[in-house]
């Protein structure tokens, strides 16, 4: 049986300043929200929002490149996982782990 594949692209603009973590070992990781344009039928555009992360070398270009507003062309892989909120509820999202980045 062939593997599935578990790709993304997308071209969008930075919601948000990227949350920077800075962890012990050296390592890092950027967290952001990311909108791409979505038209309806009637031809009207509204924002779909995704949300990024990133870790190494890309997060690094994340932080000293990107900010609000910025375009980035992203590809990476969806990644589901569970959390428990404030409320000690838990949730379940998806990201995009981005495996590659391009200013634009």
């Amino acid at each position: 049986m062939q593997s599935l594949k578990n790709y993304v692209t997308l071209i969008g603009n930075m919601g948000t300043n990227a949350q920077i973590t800075n962890f012990e070992n050296g390592g890092k990781v950027a967290r952001f929200n990311l909108a791409t344009d979505k038209y309806s039928k009637d031809g009207a555009k509204r924002a779909e929002w995704h949300r990024v992360f990133a870790w190494g070398s890309i997060a690094q270009f994340i932080e000293n490149y990107g900010e609000k507003g910025k375009e980035l062309a992203i590809h990476g892989r969806l990644v589901n996982r569970t959390y428990t909120n404030r409320d000690g509820k838990p949730r379940k999202i998806t990201e995009i782990e981005v495996r590659h980045v391009i200013g634009l």
